[in-house]
């Protein structure tokens, strides 16, 4: 048995938090901490009497490193679960090396000040993890995550050779309001406007916003307006998969979500340049992310499903193969079980699954690592257990 810390307190750490405490067996404590201490409260409330987890909470800011530390060497846990904002990761990150305690994160590190998605500063931390002799298993949510797993799992079992992979992240759910995100409003949006990319025979290509668009009939689902956008599993495949020829990412999005966006882009709500309002400075996107609900309250309004997975085509033998592993998650089911929309779940149930891995000694070996590096079958088997059972299909339709 292990104790956890778990930093954040919204909708993705809210199934992190009851997921740990279904596994009492793994989560012998954990500890909810963020900058909001009410919220870890209310978390742990919901908790009381229904779990032999024993829950802590604490109030941290995450941005401060010595915070961090302090809460770390006051707790003693066996890992720090980050589902901070993605800001937070370095912080984070250099806590845990200088009290020598396991990382695991949902997100690459985002600058606040610019919107770039790329994993050079966690990767830049491998070396002294190594030293330090802990690990930081990054992007451990869904996308990323789980889409990492599949790949590993159809390259271990199905092919020789993958040459490419197409993420495909669907979500036809609603949650009945004119305009509202099902994560956090200030990183979707960002990672919405920024500039799509893809990567193609050893090369980047990058794509004006949303200019790419296709059409995809995804099971439980149906067809769908999927858009190409860039995600940051896309840079550790391209790395970590071997003769890789193209892998793209896709999600699909309303047009009423469209068109609401670009209204916002216009009038300049999306920006994060700071702009001076009455004497104070703000950022527009902060200002926005504050006025519009709190996706962590999505979760009794949202009806319907997700569908993410990816389509696979390679070598098997030497004959050509296609393959397609997904999941499909229900938000009312999700709602029912731990109080969730199935964002969140998908998100949450990996980081607890990978944060289980490492406490058993299934994934462990020091430095920083994407989840595509190690035996994806303990994990896949993990997901059909605790609430995200995936499916195959070998005759797929394909996106050239």
């Amino acid at each position: 048995m292990g104790k956890a810390l778990i930093i954040g307190a919204g909708g993705v750490a809210s199934v992190v938090v009851h997921k740990c405490c279904q596994n009492p067996d793994v989560f012998e404590e954990i500890c909810i901490a963020s900058r909001t201490l009410s919220k870890c409260d209310a978390l742990k409330d919901k908790l009381t009497g229904k779990t032999s987890t024993k829950i802590r909470t604490a109030q941290v800011d995450a941005d401060k490193t010595d915070e961090v530390i302090k809460l770390i060497n006051d707790f003693k846990p066996d890992i720090v679960i980050n589902v901070a904002l993605p800001y937070q990761d370095l912080s984070i990150m250099d806590a845990c090396l200088a009290t020598g305690v396991d990382y695991l994160d949902t997100a690459n590190y985002e600058p606040p000040d610019t919107a770039k998605f790329e994993y050079k500063w966690q990767w830049a931390y491998k070396e002294k993890y190594e030293k330090a002799g802990i690990m930081a298993l990054l992007g451990c949510g869904f996308d990323p995550g789980v889409t990492g797993v599949f790949v590993a799992y159809a390259q271990k079992h199905y092919f020789d050779e993958i040459h490419t992979i197409d993420i495909v992240d669907a979500n036809a759910g609603d949650h009945g309001y004119p305009f509202a995100t099902n994560f956090n409003p200030e990183i979707n949006i960002r990672e919405v406007t920024a500039k799509g990319r893809y990567y193609e025979n050893g090369e980047w290509v990058e794509t004006d916003p949303l200019s790419v668009k296709k059409v995809y009939d995804l099971p439980q689902i149906g067809p769908k307006n999927i858009y190409l956008m860039y995600h940051e599993e896309l840079e550790s495949l391209a790395k970590n998969i071997k003769g890789l020829k193209r892998i793209r990412f896709w999600m699909t999005f309303s047009d009423n979500y469209l068109t609401h966006l670009k209204v916002l882009q216009n009038v300049g709500m999306t920006s994060i340049e700071p702009i001076n309002y009455e004497g104070h400075e703000i950022i527009p996107l902060q200002f926005l992310k504050a006025v519009l609900p709190d996706p962590a309250t999505l979760g009794a309004r949202t009806k319907g499903k997700t569908n993410i997975g990816c389509i696979i085509q390679g070598v098997k033998d030497g004959k050509p193969r296609t393959y397609y592993v997904y999941n499909v998650c229900d938000h009312e089911e999700c709602y029912r079980e731990v109080g969730s929309q199935a964002i969140s779940y998908t998100t949450g149930v990996p980081a607890m699954i990978g944060a289980m891995m490492m406490l058993k000694g299934i994934w462990k070996k020091p430095g920083v690592y994407n989840v595509e590096e190690f035996d994806p079958d303990p994990f896949m088997e993990a997901l059909n257990k605790y609430g995200l059972p995936w499916h195959e299909d070998f005759s797929p339709a394909l996106l050239d």
